[in-house]
């Protein structure tokens, strides 16, 4: 079967796929093995991506609690991005001198990294989930106010002119002409906020909480279970990758349906 044919479907994409996870994990393990001066490989000086160890983890009842609380984090705080991100895109696009007012200290605001924020978030919510979720919305909230911005800005005119013959409401313009048109641009918007929060997630779960994979990561290091911190890290990889697939999935659906 040649390359071109494997390309063309969506079996031979998965097949090219998983050979380029094999890969990247068999390149991680050449790199956590020095070679000794006989040839002879030499004393792990790290641990490598322990796949064993991670079967073992996901049959325990301990890491699935873990993965609850992340996933219930990332849920929480892209619902809030979603919730101030599309209104304000929709605002920006919708208003010249709203956006030429707001966009410099927007601008200003998406260059601060979320983590700077940490310490104000914690004397601001307290130590718990408050200040995790106001961090994961702060940084999902940019790609989602953009990308619906640039939604609005490139609809068809024709189509609000349309509307505004028929004698639309605003609320009708916006329910069946606005959001249809730049659904698009909200869901792209929301795959690269999802690969934004599950970023910043890690960092964030360090803030006194008592459950989630970035608190798992510390508890490991503590315990010195540098294995079972590998496989966590190799976990949150791959949960990451489901979650873009997901969302990349759904954008095709949508695609499909129009």
């Amino acid at each position: 079967m040649s390359m071109n044919v494997l390309t063309r479907n969506a079996l031979g994409r998965a097949v090219l796929g998983v050979a380029g996870m094999l890969l990247l994990l068999g390149a991680w393990w050449l790199m956590t093995v020095p070679f000794s001066p006989d040839g002879g490989m030499g004393q792990r000086f790290a641990p490598g991506p322990s796949l064993s160890t991670l079967f073992e983890l996901l049959q325990g009842r301990e890491i699935w609690i873990h993965i609850g609380a992340s996933l219930q984090r990332v849920a929480v705080g892209l619902g809030f991005a979603l919730l101030v991100g599309v209104p304000l895109g929709l605002l920006l696009g919708a208003s010249s001198m709203m956006n030429a007012t707001l966009s410099p200290a927007f601008q200003f605001l998406r260059m601060i990294s979320p983590l700077s924020w940490m310490p104000i978030a914690v004397m601001a919510f307290g130590v718990g989930d408050k200040p995790v979720y106001f961090l994961l919305a702060f940084a999902a909230m940019w790609p989602i106010m953009l990308n619906t911005l640039a939604g609005v800005k490139q609809l068809d005119g024709r189509w609000m002119q349309l509307a505004q013959s028929l004698s639309a409401t605003r609320w009708e313009t916006l329910k069946g002409v606005i959001i249809p048109g730049i659904l698009g641009h909200i869901l792209t918007g929301t795959r690269l906020a999802i690969g934004i929060v599950w970023i910043v997630l890690v960092p964030c779960e360090m803030l006194g909480v008592s459950a989630g994979l970035g608190y798992f990561i510390l508890d490991t290091r503590d315990r010195l279970a540098y294995h079972e911190l590998m496989a966590t890290v190799v976990l949150i990889g791959l949960l990451g990758f489901l979650l873009d697939t997901a969302c990349r999935e759904l954008y095709s659906y949508w695609s499909k349906s129009r």
